[in-house]
């Protein structure tokens, strides 16, 4: 059973990527719902939302041209809880192909080592695509991710798609 749908129509300029639905995202049906997340006021701050969304208003993305999937859609909690399969990876690439985004942004670079099955990944435009889609790793926007984060990236990646976020 998926967690939450994927937010996939065609013609997108970037599709941000989590591991999975955290707790509160789960309970909530609706992405990036932790409190402590900053997904919904980081869109805003780069100048990809013209307001900051409530996390329930995720439907609304495509309407900006973002869209929204996870590696995992069948579970929930945080990445250490979670078991990563190449199964997920090979239909996370599938998803990604058949949409065919400008951009795949994972949100966090834990998403992107299992995606990407690397060990390391880097922040920032990576040196593969999937099919005509550009790959971007961003610092998580997570709460439990405070210590890595870096909105120097996240603008970088709204430069990306063609949005000067004001730096």
């Amino acid at each position: 059973m998926t967690i939450l749908p994927d937010v996939l129509p065609q013609g997108l300029r970037l599709v941000f990527c989590g591991t999975a639905a955290g707790t509160a995202s789960a309970a909530a049906s609706a992405y990036y719902a932790g409190p402590g997340n900053r997904f919904w006021k980081t869109l805003h701050e780069i100048g990809l939302t013209d307001r900051v969304l409530m996390p329930s208003e995720y439907p609304l993305l495509p309407s900006f041209g973002i869209g929204l999937t996870d590696v995992e859609k069948t579970q929930s909690g945080d990445d250490a809880s979670l078991r990563f399969t190449e199964a997920s990876a090979r239909a996370l690439r599938e998803r990604i192909e058949r949409a065919a985004p400008a951009v795949l942004c994972f949100n966090g670079k834990k998403a992107a080592q299992v995606a990407l099955q690397r060990k390391r990944v880097s922040i920032g435009l990576q040196d593969t695509t999937w099919g005509g889609t550009r790959i971007f790793v961003a610092p998580s926007t997570s709460g439990l991710a405070t210590r890595w984060w870096r909105l120097e990236a996240w603008e970088e990646l709204a430069r990306e798609v063609g949005v000067d976020s004001g730096s």
